[in-house]
């Protein structure tokens, strides 16, 4: 089965910037998307700030596996209804990748519940990311590291929640190191944060990257699909419990009343 990916893009530099919009002439979203096209397992479309809904309405979240973010100029513009309707999707399992300053998207702090913040600068400098779990399904063909010759530096302290697995650790060459793809699950959802893709170099033309991001959509993917009910929070009745009971005692709801949210 095809997995279906939307890559999101906040698409302003693009159009705004002479640098950015000399590498990626068709916008970075649709670079990622055409890298992700490659694979026949993959499928992917786009979706950009300025569409009505943020190209992510509730249709077509419904219908996608894997959702591919990439923000950075304008995170405040994205309506906290749209986040909170992709929220929804990640806990009933659909994957989402969070890409370099996409780690101060709405999103990627709403599922994390941190400041997300780090250290950074701007130089060009190069990036020597380590393999730090090699059998991690992500790493898959990448070896033991990959360089890109010019990159943003992050570095540490990144504040977000411990991971389930670091798949990648970044160097710099001004000596900074950094956490670089980390794996979460949020309710059904597999989430991966992936640094690299500073809009002003030519990473996302990058045929490593290109791997990596491939492997994060495969591995994002749950193929036993939607999972609705992680949502609820049902008031089971007593003639309903597993075993028999008793009713005791004063309570705040009456019966099949839904509770305090």
């Amino acid at each position: 089965m095809t997995i279906r990916a939307v890559v999101w893009g906040e698409n302003i530099h693009e159009r705004t910037n002479e640098v950015v919009a000399g590498i990626y002439p068709e916008g970075m979203h649709a670079a990622v998307a055409s890298a992700l096209n490659a694979d026949k397992a993959i499928s992917a479309s786009t979706a950009t700030l300025e569409q009505p809904e943020h190209g992510l309405p509730e249709a077509r979240l419904a219908e996608t596996d894997v959702l591919v973010w990439w923000g950075h100029k304008d995170h405040g513009a994205v309506a906290d209804e749209v986040v909170e309707r992709v929220a929804r999707r990640v806990f009933e399992g659909m994957g989402l990748i969070v890409l370099h300053s996409g780690h101060f998207s709405k999103i990627f702090k709403r599922l994390m519940g941190t400041p997300c913040t780090l250290k950074w600068r701007e130089a060009g400098e190069r990036e020597r990311l380590w393999v730090t779990s090699p059998s991690h399904p992500i790493a898959e063909g990448i070896g033991e590291f990959f360089e890109l010759e010019n990159e943003e530096m992050y570095g540490e302290q990144f504040a977000v929640p411990e991971p389930l697995e670091t798949v990648f650790i970044s160097w710099f060459q001004g000596g900074e190191v950094f956490r670089s793809g980390l794996t979460y699950r949020r309710g059904a959802g597999n989430v991966f944060y992936f640094r690299p893709g500073h809009e002003t170099y030519p990473t996302y033309h990058d045929a490593t990257v290109h791997k990596v991001l491939r492997n994060a959509v495969k591995w994002a993917h749950n193929p036993q699909g939607s999972k609705p009910a992680i949502l609820n929070a049902p008031n089971v009745p007593v003639e309903k419990a597993l075993e028999p009971i008793v009713e005791r005692g004063g309570k705040l709801h009456a019966v099949g009343e839904a509770g305090f949210r």
